[in-house]
């Protein structure tokens, strides 16, 4: 049975259904994703969202298919839609429960018949399934596929380019509406295709209007498509840029099945759950493999992939990806430095970040500290982490430096280079240029692990001479905590967790007694539910909750916002420090998970209670350093 269920008293309740969002993938940046009522909420919810360009240029090719549902004489409407001011249809009324099992299924009644509609997708390719099946009499299913032709962050609008012509033969039709855009093959078993036509319009999407975006879409409907369904006889819809025969259906199911089993974790359910998800964000780049930072929107990041690798392949097992993971991105260091993030429009990669190629030494330690494979590293990413150093050392893009004193420098007023990178126009909302904290932990994590792979004195004294000038000069003595950023003369106390990090890597600097301290001001006044805030509330810059125009969005992102993701360090660093407080810090996680959640951990949630969730409904980072805690053991060097 699976673990993730809603029956019809979730199902029939808008106002809760529409706040669960599944999720399928493809292994190379594709993916369909709705909520449990089939309502599209998001300009990135659909059937057939394909990665055009694994794995960062992406298309939606079919939004939805409206469902009708006639047995009898009797029309019922399985669809339902968000139009201005009013749900047409109102097919969640026949929704009696969803779950994920593996896939999501949908469960209808009308009338005296029960339908069963199930959606997957098959790895490797732009496809995605949709089958309905049918308990009762003999019965009659109309499908009308809405495609958009879109790219997944726009919208489509009734237009008179659009070229509607199908190309038809025996259960199969495709349509290619825009020049430069693939062909949309759709396989099926209906019994007679009616061609169409016409334009839906106005489709609302409350998501994009909470967050101050354009939230009306025009779709166009070629065809309907008229089934004869049966318990014998499944209605089938195959969609996807290669053609494929219904036929095809069972086969494909049955692979899914087999292969989702085979990755699952025995246990505890919140762990098997998790590693459903962790699968879904690792993708194809090339022959190599990468990691989606989050759904809908994110493509690859490499600080998010190197924070996110620990918890998503090698808490799982799969050394091979995550080996595949540390070359791809190997492959891209320039200039000492891994690029931010890969474009989603075909553009190259952007260098500007100060963090991610440290970040790239804690991944390489961890994966020797869960696979023992030393010889890897020696052999394929050595040489790669010295001439990372030395570029530190001597200088590298975005005035990024060793000083005197051992600590890295990096940017001036105008630049993002951490994590906190949120920007309105030219002004950075968190202004982090100088010697940001983590980013000196992660320095001296980096020295001392390449360090202990060579026995090099050369990388043991510079990590002496660094931490020596960290605790001297971040420990902030009233306080009982470190300084975020240290620029000059200019000391920054805003209270924030990354300091935290700090004491949560594998070689850490600071000295026990004060990081207890530490720990002890984290919790008391960042520790939420659900992670913790980014600014303490007493910050008159504090910001409790993100919603609004991007603009308001932007200046909360870092200023109070929680971020599930930080409980892996805050836990590894009280765990190591032995502090009072640990695993039970997951359980309201664990329930969102496993309810509301369905099967995802969030971005980030409102500072404030209730702590809303926000932003992408499930994040890399989030599921992986959740899975890492809460599965194994904590592993740390000494």
């Amino acid at each position: 049975m699976s673990e993730i269920r809603f029956d019809q008293t979730i199902c029939q309740d808008l106002g809760q259904s529409l706040k669960r969002e599944w999720l399928e993938t493809n292994g190379i940046g594709g993916f369909a994703s709705s909520t449990i009522t089939g309502a599209n909420t998001r300009r990135y919810h659909g059937l057939l969202m394909a990665a055009t360009e694994p794995p960062a240029v992406r298309c939606l090719l079919l939004s939805k298919l409206e469902e009708t549902l006639i047995v009898g004489g009797q029309r019922f409407d399985l669809s339902t839609n968000l139009y201005p001011g009013v749900v047409h249809p109102t097919g969640y009324r026949c929704l009696t429960e969803f779950r994920l099992d593996p896939f999501p299924i949908f469960t209808f009644q009308a009338g005296d018949v029960t339908v069963e509609k199930r959606i997957f997708m098959v790895q490797g390719e732009n496809t995605v399934v949709v089958e309905y099946a049918s308990d009762g009499p003999d019965c009659q299913l109309e499908l009308r596929p809405l495609i958009a032709f879109r790219g997944y962050h726009d919208l489509t609008h009734e237009n008179s380019a659009l070229n509607g012509n199908l190309n038809q033969g025996a259960g199969l039709f495709s349509i290619q509406p825009y020049p430069g855009l693939p062909q949309l093959h759709v396989a099926h078993n209906a019994r007679a295709l009616k061609r169409r036509g016409h334009w839906y319009f106005h489709f609302e999407y409350p998501v994009e209007r909470e967050r101050g975006l354009d939230f009306q879409e025009d779709l166009f409907c070629p065809c309907v498509l008229e089934f004869d369904l049966s318990p014998n006889k499944p209605a089938v819809v195959i969609a996807s840029t290669t053609a494929h025969h219904a036929s095809e259906s069972a086969s494909i199911k049955a692979n899914e099945i087999a292969r989702r089993a085979g990755g699952s974790l025995a246990g505890d359910p919140f762990a098997a759950t998790l590693t459903a998800a962790a699968g879904q964000f690792v993708v194809r780049r090339g022959a190599l493999h990468t990691i989606i930072a989050g759904y809908p929107w994110f493509t690859d990041w490499a600080r998010d992939t190197m924070i996110a690798l620990p918890g998503l392949t090698l808490v799982t097992g799969r050394f091979d990806i995550a080996r595949n993971i540390l070359l791809a991105f190997a492959g891209c260091l320039d200039g000492g430095m891994l690029p931010n993030t890969f474009s989603d429009s075909g553009a190259p990669p952007e260098y500007n970040t100060v963090d991610a190629t440290l970040w790239f030494f804690e991944a390489v330690r961890q994966y020797v500290e869960y696979s023992k494979d030393v010889e890897f590293v020696r052999t394929r990413l050595y040489d790669r982490l010295k001439d990372i150093i030395e570029w530190h050392v001597n200088g590298t893009r975005f005035g990024i430096h060793m000083d005197a004193d051992g600590l890295l420098t990096a940017g001036d007023p105008t630049t993002q280079l951490t994590w906190m990178d949120a920007r309105v126009g030219d002004r950075p909302v968190t202004p982090r240029n100088g010697k940001p904290v983590e980013i000196q932990a992660l320095w001296y994590n980096a020295l001392r692990f390449t360090a202990r792979l060579t026995n090099d004195a050369r990388y043991e004294d510079l990590a002496a001479r660094t931490a020596e000038s960290f605790n001297y000069s971040f420990w902030n003595e009233n306080a009982s905590c470190l300084y975020d950023v240290i620029d000059g003369d200019r000391r920054d106390a805003s209270l924030r967790p990354n300091q935290v990090i700090a004491l949560s890597l594998g070689y850490c600097a600071i000295p026990e007694e004060r990081a207890r301290r530490i720990l002890a001001v984290v919790e008391h006044d960042l520790l939420t539910p659900f992670g913790l805030r980014t600014l303490a509330p007493s910050d008159p810059a504090y910001r409790g909750r993100y919603e609004g125009s991007v603009e308001n969005r932007d200046t909360a992102y870092h200023q109070g916002t929680v971020w599930p993701w930080l409980l892996g360090p805050f836990i590894t660093a009280a765990a190591r420090f032995n502090a009072p407080r640990e695993r039970g810090l997951l359980a309201p996680l664990r329930d969102f998970a496993l309810s509301r959640g369905t099967g995802h951990i969030p971005e980030i949630f409102d500072g404030d209670p209730p702590h809303e969730p926000r932003g992408c409904f499930t994040q890399a980072w989030s599921v992986a350093e959740v899975l890492r805690i809460n599965r194994l053991p904590l592993v740390a060097a000494q």
